[in-house]
């Protein structure tokens, strides 16, 4: 099986880690430092998931995500890349990152165009080291907060700070979204909703709410508690949420991190007031980017499997699925 097969270039694995220089400075090293010393899972999960997006760069369009991620995360995975494919394996690390990426991607395009005249507010809820207001062009007209913990987005806004001031022309970026406002709130407590308000979110205009890589790593109640929350704007204005959502067996890769699971996230998310909801998995028509060539791949093997089966009845592994979830709720 080639490495085209697995959605990666022939040559990939075979390319050493070449550091960005601007990893190289002082200032973004104690950053990175920091992250490292004093964050915890939830948090440091904002860097793995920029170090996915950094080295899936020939699928992925971040130009920030490397100095996002860190040197630390990003050799990390370097490193399983070229474990995975030297061993010719037929999943390779960072590629459900990828394929998340890209589907959250094109279903906020889709979304947000449907508005009149493109004109949404789009909340990213767990933000961590998101960059979408300054490279996905669909948001010119989108008023964009990003809601996570003060630590997260103050790194975050110091990182992204050295990269707008570096002379490498790989940064020189700005911001695409009609307006940017970070939200210092821990989305655990129930006062998030309340400080996203005061910092001009306006429950009657048409939202978009994204947790992408996030649910799964709260308690059930606080889970439910946002979920609850969020379907509750259906009955003021057109509301829409793209989530990803972890099944069962998937939350035993790490019974410390992975709380909040849903079996069923498209019966759950009705019976809490939306509408519509479209379920996906990865390597479905519109959750696979041609990543998922190989037919053999656990991704593709899972899919031919009713989703009430939790082991596999080849091998007697957990059927772990990651769920692509897109819900719509308006008043009417």
């Amino acid at each position: 099986m080639s490495n085209h097969e697995n959605g990666l270039p022939e040559d990939l694995f075979s390319i050493e880690f070449k550091l960005p220089d601007l990893l190289l400075n002082n200032a973004v090293r104690g950053l990175h430092l920091r992250v490292e010393k004093e964050w915890d899972s939830l948090q440091q999960s904002a860097c793995q998931t920029a170090a996915g997006r950094a080295l899936w760069k020939h699928v992925i369009n971040d130009p920030f995500a490397d100095v996002l991620a860190g040197e630390t995360y990003l050799r990390s995975l370097h490193e399983k890349i070229k474990k995975d494919c030297t061993n010719n394996a037929r999943e390779i690390s960072g590629v459900i990152l990828a394929v998340r990426t890209l589907w959250f991607d094109s279903k906020l395009e889709a979304v947000v165009n449907s508005f009149d005249g493109g004109a949404a507010q789009v909340v990213f809820l767990g933000a961590g080291m998101d960059a979408r207001a300054y490279r996905l062009s669909c948001l010119s007209k989108s008023d964009v907060f990003e809601v996570d913990f003060p630590d997260v987005l103050q790194v975050k806004a110091a990182l992204i700070k050295a990269a707008l001031e570096s002379p490498d022309d790989h940064y020189e970026l700005k911001v695409i979204a009609k307006s940017l406002t970070r939200v210092a709130a821990d989305i655990r407590d129930d006062v998030w909703l309340e400080k996203l308000q005061e910092s001009g979110y306006m429950p009657e205009r048409n939202t978009v709410w994204v947790l992408e890589g996030l649910l799964y790593y709260l308690p059930q109640s606080h889970a439910m508690q946002v979920l609850k929350m969020i379907a509750d704007k259906c009955n003021y204005t057109k509301t829409v949420l793209l989530a990803d959502f972890m099944n069962k067996p998937s939350t035993t890769l790490s019974s410390s991190t992975f709380q909040f699971y849903s079996d069923w996230p498209d019966h759950l998310l009705p019976s809490l007031g939306f509408s519509d909801v479209k379920l996906s998995q990865i390597g479905d028509p519109d959750a696979n980017f041609g990543l998922m060539h190989d037919p053999l791949n656990l991704f593709n093997k899972l899919r031919s499997l009713p989703r009430s089966v939790h082991i596999h009845p080849e091998d007697g592994t957990p059927c772990r699925r990651l769920y692509l979830v897109q819900a719509f709720g308006s008043p009417s």
